[in-house]
């Protein structure tokens, strides 16, 4: 057995000893003590084996996951949020964010903007633009590509500012690229333009 195996051996034993001497101090019938050894056996029986098999049960999570591809659709699952949140790809930089039909422009954090290497625009006075918080000051930039699953909008205009925290929105303007979008069964459908 190698050392590994001898560690992780050893573990599972001391999970296993704890609940049984818990049980032994107690005094109880052995009846009832043995059918709780039982039961905790097979609960460590099946964690055990769950663990070992985790490379063969990766592929569930696949089947689970928030976002898939198929065919020419990106498919998102909704969130417990009530919100749909899409991996994205911004110039090389992943990013985990909202997907918000209400919201006419891409707006990024000051941190995605600054670890995409956007340039956001250098004229001296910043946008006013209206959030759902209120009037922000913000500056422009323009991602060179922005992905989501099988989508890729190019130059797409994006505003940062610090005071949408640590918030990345994909808004209207990467939307209005799509062929269509929809929701069905609380599932988001973005697709391509067919050309």
């Amino acid at each position: 057995m190698t050392g590994d195996r001898a560690a992780q051996f050893a573990l599972y034993a001391v999970m296993l000893i704890l609940p049984l001497s818990a049980l032994v101090a107690r005094r109880l019938p052995l009846k009832p003590v043995l059918k709780m050894a039982l039961a905790w056996v097979a609960i460590f029986a099946v964690a055990l084996l769950i663990a070992s098999q985790r490379d063969r049960l990766s592929g569930l999570k696949t089947l689970l996951a928030d976002q898939q591809v198929s065919g020419t659709e990106t498919r998102i699952r909704m969130a417990e949020d009530g919100h749909f949140w899409a991996d994205v790809d911004i110039d090389g930089v992943r990013r985990r964010m909202l997907i918000d039909s209400g919201a006419t422009t891409t707006a990024l954090s000051t941190a995605t903007a600054k670890a995409a290497g956007l340039d956001s625009d250098e004229s001296p006075f910043p946008v006013i633009i209206s959030t759902a918080n209120g009037d922000v000051s913000a500056r422009t930039a323009t991602a060179k590509r922005v992905t989501i699953g099988t989508i890729t909008a190019t130059d797409l205009g994006v505003v940062t500012s610090p005071s949408f925290g640590d918030t990345d929105v994909i808004g209207m303007n990467f939307l209005s690229k799509l062929g269509s979008w929809r929701v069905e069964n609380a599932t988001l459908i973005l697709t391509p333009i067919q050309e």
